[in-house]
Order: structure tokens, then sequence, then C-alpha cells
């Protein structure tokens, strides 16, 4: 039986630029950085990892990793002071939570939700 999703490993093709982004997040960074070919961050009881790829490397939307953050509004709010251009504005979802999306400096497709409370 399956208990849970220990990490995600996301590929990038600059590791300074990455590890750049995630920090200026929020993210609590563990291992690696910014000359590393590998880092690992903290992701609430897992983690986020990072792995460096050649150039010539390329991948296409593969899908979408969702992290619960505290506050969505705040959360959206810290994107766009790091200089970040979400591709959604925060949004209650039919499926019961507010949310929105933020692309990585890799193409990587980010969401940052929190369950709506339920009345």
């Amino acid at each position: 039986m399956i208990e849970s999703i220990s990490a995600i490993t996301l590929a990038t093709h600059d590791m300074q630029r990455a590890v750049q982004f995630y920090r200026s997040l929020g993210f609590d960074m563990l291992y690696g950085g910014e000359v590393s070919s590998f880092t690992s961050f903290r992701a609430g009881t897992g983690y986020l990892n990072l792995i460096a790829q050649p150039d010539q490397r390329r991948w296409s939307w593969w899908g979408r990793v969702i992290f619960y953050v505290t506050d969505v509004n705040a959360f959206y709010d810290r994107a766009l002071a790091a200089g970040c251009r979400p591709a959604t504005e925060p949004r209650d979802a039919e499926w019961g939570e507010r949310y929105f999306h933020l692309i990585d400096p890799d193409g990587h497709e980010l969401s940052f939700a929190r369950p709506l409370r339920s009345s």
C-alpha cells in the first residue's frame, strides 16, 4: 500500500536560476545549491528536488505538482513580490480548493492550493 509521496524531482537546464526561483518562493534548501548538479528543498513533510540536465535534453508538458500552502493569497503576493508572473490569479475551484498556477523557469507547472472550508 502506498503511504505518501516522499519527493518529486524536476529537471533544470540552469541550477542557479532554478535555486534562486524556489528560494524566492520560500522553499527551504537542505542540500546542494546553485553550483550543484542536485539540490533538495523541504516541501512540508516531503521534498522537492532539482536535477541538472544538459541543454540538449528536452521535455514537454509533463503534468503539475500541487503544493498546499497556509494562505493562497499571501503566497500569490509573495510570488508577485519575487518577480514571478503566475499563470492564473487565485480562485476558488468547484472541487473545493483555492489555488493558482505558476510556471517555473524550466516550464514545470506548479499549483499552490488550500482546501476550502466546508460550510
